[in-house]
């Protein structure tokens, strides 16, 4: 058994925008933190649901025929096949979980490499 996890303090350890880190798995899932700043990239997942909870600020996510604003403890699940744009104008910190492996762009060509911490 692991000790409880102190999502401010791994927030805390890293800097780097758009850059998820996996702080627990569970189920074949990772959870991980991610600090967000500006616009991602238009991206969709074709085999997995995006699941978002905005731990501090406030994100949108554009989809093809709307705009979905998120701010601190709201979570929005994109699903699978929907492309979507993240977006915030201010620094916010996210949870997101996900199947262990999937890129964060959609493409592991272009993925960020996942870091636990």
């Amino acid at each position: 058994m692991s000790d409880a996890i102190n999502l401010a303090e791994k927030l805390a350890s890293f800097d780097q925008k758009w850059s998820p880190r996996t702080v627990a798995t569970f189920n074949g899932h990772d959870v991980m933190v991610v600090k967000v700043e500006g616009e991602f990239r238009w991206h969709s997942h074709p085999d997995t649901d995006d699941f978002f909870l905005v731990l501090q600020g406030e994100i949108e996510i554009r989809l093809r025929d709307r705009v979905v604003t998120l701010r601190a403890g709201e979570i929005f699940v994109v699903p699978k096949g929907v492309e979507h744009c993240p977006v915030a104008r201010k620094e916010a910190h996210l949870l997101l979980i996900e199947p262990t492996g999937t890129p964060n762009t959609g493409d592991a060509a272009t993925a960020v490499e996942r870091n636990p911490i």
